[in-house]
């Protein structure tokens, strides 16, 4: 017994096992102990180890036999196959198989056993199937060693790599040739169909060549990957030691290639479906569009949106649209069960989640100030302490173009938390008042501050004569008095320009009529009473009325 563990223990690796007369009886006996379950036990799966030789994998070994673990019976049967090669004693590479295990062979000398512990049964594996792909992958790597040790065949292998490589030079340089005439080819013969449509000026700006240009970049840059590809496997097929990355690399291409086919046939099913389901949205979205913009420009009336809020509320029926899209075609989506797939999902969500608070709150003050009507396209307003024309209304902020032509944006959340003053939405109604005011002593007649004012209004161009302008006497300070002419402007984004000309225009007639415009302040009484007698309650050029009476707007 003794004696056959120990020509086992060879048989597993740890020396060579050479078979004579006196060691071919008990061959049977030693097959049907190394198969013992007793003396043959799987590993661990960890503790399982590959044999290679050359590069190339021979067989994965599980069991371990008594103390000698796989890796063990590798490392002894790779010293083996060294010492063979030395010797020049590659062939044959046989097996035979007895009471359940596999006895490889090579030169007629035993070199490793395939013992059922070996097998991994889960795959479906069987000891005869590992043991054939065994044989022939050893007798390939035997042959391969042999070659490597051959220098004329290393000398013509290495002729032929560098044959490849000036071949593959010349595909390069020659498919840049072409990628260049072929540009040049596709590109004027596209100049000469759009010369000869209408405004052929449109496609130029718009850049329609750009696509052509990337098309045929994108297929000379595929066919170079492709020739590259075949050249560096070409390559490595030449010499023995990388022969099995060469083929490996063609092998990944052709099984990632028919995994790709082969999905890409599974999803036809659900792709047709998600197809389906994007053509249906896009009509409802064209219907939508055409109904909003009927409601934007007046021919269509929908309880409860408005021409102003018509756009925003499209933007919202197609966002919502694609929303309800995504959820009913995410079922068809190729990959949208596997845990990969819903892992970026969940990240996707959690990255919009923690930063999209600033984001949310400056759209939910987009959607207030667009439903709140305050704002509309070419409105002259005041937000805050900034006045100018609404040039543009986003989904996130305002922009207004000053009078000193700046273009300010404004955050939508900054329009909302501000007071606003629209000075064009009622212009072309009953107008909106514009204020400037004066002050002026006590000693001055006030219906001769009224008359001058009201004078410098009807001389200052952009003012409209209805309503007609106003004057009040908004304060009674301790040293003077505070008038202020409300005046209703033709054209309220002008209102810096106007009211300009009109301040102009004011002091031009507080000059003519030789009134000070001031605001007097004393430290002590002035020695005569600043008061104005009734004789000279109507200077020029206030003109004494029939009978007091109150103006119409304070009537009104």
């Amino acid at each position: 017994m003794t004696w056959l563990l120990t020509a086992g223990l060879c048989l597993l690796g740890s020396a060579g096992f050479a078979q004579g007369p006196g060691l071919t009886a008990p061959t049977d006996k030693l097959a049907a102990l190394l198969a013992d379950p007793a003396i043959s036990t799987a590993a661990p799966a960890d503790q399982a180890a590959a044999l290679v030789y050359h590069n190339r994998l021979i067989v994965m070994l599980r069991a371990r036999v008594l103390s000698r673990m796989p890796a063990e019976r590798a490392a002894a049967a790779t010293r083996l196959f060294d010492d063979l090669l030395a010797k020049g004693a590659t062939k044959p590479v046989a097996m035979r198989e007895f009471a359940g295990a596999a006895l490889l062979s090579v030169h007629d000398q035993d070199v490793f056993a395939i013992l059922p512990s070996d097998i991994d049964v889960l795959s479906g594996e069987t000891v005869h199937d590992v043991a054939a792909r065994a044989v022939s992958r050893l007798d390939l790597a035997l042959a391969e060693a042999v070659e490597l040790r051959a220098p004329f065949r290393m000398v013509e292998n290495t002729f032929r790599a560098l044959g490849a490589t000036a071949v593959f030079v010349v595909l390069l340089w020659a498919l840049r040739r072409a990628h260049g005439g072929l540009d040049r080819r596709l590109t004027a013969a596209a100049h000469r169909k759009v010369e000869r449509l209408r405004g052929r000026e449109v496609f130029h700006t718009v850049g329609l060549l750009e696509p052509l240009h990337r098309a045929v970049t994108l297929g000379t840059m595929a066919v170079a990957a492709l020739v590259g590809f075949q050249w560096m496997s070409f390559v490595l097929r030449s010499f023995p030691y990388t022969r099995p990355w060469g083929e490996s690399l063609r092998d990944s291409l052709i099984a990632q290639t028919v995994w790709v086919a082969q999905g890409l046939v599974g999803a036809l099913p659900g792709l047709f479906t998600i197809v389906v389901i994007v053509i249906i949205t896009r009509f409802l979205l064209k219907m939508s569009a055409l109904l909003f913009e009927g409601v934007e420009a007046g021919r269509i009336a929908i309880p409860g949106v408005y021409p102003e809020t018509a756009q925003p509320t499209r933007h919202l029926v197609a966002a919502g649209l694609w929303v309800f899209a995504l959820a009913i075609s995410y079922p068809y989506l190729p990959g949208s069960s596997s845990d990969a797939f819903k892992g970026v999902s969940v990240f996707v969500g959690l990255m919009i989640s923690l930063g999209s608070t600033g984001l949310v709150n400056q759209a939910m003050g987009g959607l207030t100030v667009r439903y709140s009507r305050a704002l509309r396209l070419g409105d002259f307003v005041r937000i805050g302490d900034v006045e100018g024309t609404v040039a543009h209304i986003g989904a996130l902020s305002t922009k207004l173009k000053t009078p000193r032509r700046e273009e300010v944006t404004i955050p939508h959340a900054v329009v909302v938390s501000q007071m606003t003053t629209n000075f064009s939405r009622h212009a072309e109604g009953e107008g909106v008042l514009t204020p400037t005011s004066v002050t002026i002593g006590y000693d001055t007649p006030w219906r001769q501050v009224h008359a001058m004012l009201l004078q410098a209004a009807a001389r200052t161009p952009g003012i409209r004569p209805t309503p007609p302008p106003i004057v009040l006497q908004t304060a009674l300070d301790d040293f003077y008095v505070q008038y202020t002419l409300s005046v209703c402007l033709q054209h309220p984004h002008l209102r810096v320009v106007t009211l300009g000309a009109l301040h102009a225009n004011i002091q031009d007639a507080f000059n003519e009529h030789g009134v000070q415009i001031m605001s007097p302040h004393y430290e002590t009484d002035p020695e005569a009473r600043k008061v104005v007698p009734k004789a000279q309650w109507y200077p020029a050029p206030a003109a004494a009325p029939a009978e007091e009476t109150q103006p119409s707007w304070a009537v009104r």
